[in-house]
């Protein structure tokens, strides 16, 4: 029996452990917001050390987590050193947006129905905390000689952008791996994403009573002159290709639109809150720069009743997420993976980018090369994430799981 097949059937045979322990990852709700992500890190930590992995509690001070609009955090690291060599960390966040409306399923229930697991964040990426962690423990079931070691972060602000997650351990020097695989699906492996750029818009009126609307700068309708001069710009960013697969060109979304105070009244505030995602290929200040002119045009442009205030706006960058960009030091951990996933799934694993953006970036701006690979399906849509009834197919839970195991013995082999 190879090493390979040995790392195999020992995942096979605690398969149903596995599903157990992703099971009660997915019972603890870990929804952001509002982002109250410690209990489920002290429930993770404790099914760990059950395991015999002990993690690393590393809480983050209150004030940094309230700053970040979230509740609490505590991000935990498990350690394994096997000998001198490169260390590997693998990245899986616990936070996940609110279930919203629509499941069949109870989005905790971790219910299971017709080879699939139902429930919030078991695509992602509850489902890598288990898959990164039966695969170290396959890997230690060998007892072979290795050298280097492996690091599981379990971490809780990806839905915020990364900045009391991964960002925070690795500013304040807590961990600095070689390399890293971050959660992702099992299809493919990717190399590249999307940046992406969150501004918050306030546009100012006058409120008015809404019987003489000329008395007043109605900021609805200021906001939607604004808004129209945003969605125009996404005629533009059609004629704008990114180079990397899997990757089509720059999109502009405005998600959550809030103000007024009642029906009778012409608005006096209106709050826009903007996603503009960003191609590897272009520079976060000048696409900030040009969201800001066009803002600033619309709103001057913007003509209010005779007599009345013109329009003010303030604008404020709520998150930038870098584009996550290949690194040459990643080939090794891009051929490894290819060539297990091969083995394991029976198909070609083609090394793409991808539109989403995660929390690998915060490791590739320090130059740790990185990729994204776990369990999932080859599309988000396919898994519901984000959506009522997310849902994982257990059979891609156990490949990867194999996949990340088979990996990481191969380049932690001594020489």
């Amino acid at each position: 029996m190879t090493l390979d097949s040995q790392l195999d059937a020992w995942i096979d045979a605690h398969f149903d452990e596995e599903v157990r322990f992703l099971q009660e990852l997915v019972r603890v709700p870990t929804d952001t917001p509002p982002g109250n992500n410690a209990p489920h890190a002290e429930r993770t930590a404790e099914l760990l050390a059950a395991m015999g992995l002990n993690a690393e509690k590393h809480a983050v001070p209150a004030n940094e987590v309230q700053a970040a609009g979230l509740q609490s955090i505590t991000n935990l690291i498990v350690r394994r050193p096997y000998g001198p060599g490169k260390t590997i960390a693998l990245n899986a966040h616990g936070d996940v947006v609110p279930p919203g409306e629509g499941w069949t399923h109870d989005p905790y229930g971790g219910e299971i129905v017709d080879g699939k697991i139902y429930g919030r964040a078991t695509a992602v990426s509850k489902c890598d905390i288990a898959s990164f962690t039966f695969a170290i423990r396959a890997l230690e079931s060998l007892n072979a000689k290795l050298a280097g070691g492996v690091e599981l972060h379990v971490t809780y602000d990806e839905e915020y952008g990364g900045e009391v997650g991964p960002d925070w351990l690795l500013n304040k020097g807590i961990t600095r791996p070689d390399l890293m695989i971050a959660a992702g699906f099992s299809y493919q492996v990717v190399v590249a994403h999307n940046g992406c750029l969150q501004l918050e818009v306030t546009v100012h009126g006058d409120m008015a009573h809404a019987a003489i609307p000329d008395s007043g700068t109605d900021a609805l309708q200021g906001a939607t002159h604004i808004l129209n001069a945003l969605y125009a710009l996404n005629r533009d960013y059609l004629q704008v290709s990114s180079s990397v697969e899997g990757i089509t060109h720059p999109y502009l979304n405005v998600g959550q639109i809030s103000g007024g105070t009642n029906t009778n009244v012409i608005p006096g505030k209106v709050v826009l809150k903007i996603d503009r995602r960003m191609i590897p290929e272009e520079d976060p200040a000048e696409v900030e720069a040009s969201l800001r002119q066009t803002i600033a045009t619309a709103a001057a442009s913007f003509e209010p009743p005779r007599g009345g205030r013109a329009l003010k706006v303030d604008v404020r960058r709520l998150l930038l997420a870098r584009a996550m960009k290949p690194l040459p030091g990643n080939r090794p951990l891009v051929q490894a993976i290819q060539r297990h996933g091969q083995a394991v799934f029976g198909e070609p694993i083609p090394a793409i980018g991808t539109p989403l953006y995660t929390d690998v970036r915060l490791y590739v701006e320090r130059g740790i090369p990185g990729v994204i690979y776990g369990a999932g399906p080859r599309t988000v849509r396919e898994s519901n994430a984000k959506r009522a009834d997310e849902h994982l197919v257990l059979e891609d839970l156990r490949g990867a799981t194999k996949v990340i195991a088979r990996t990481l013995h191969e380049l932690l082999q001594p020489g």
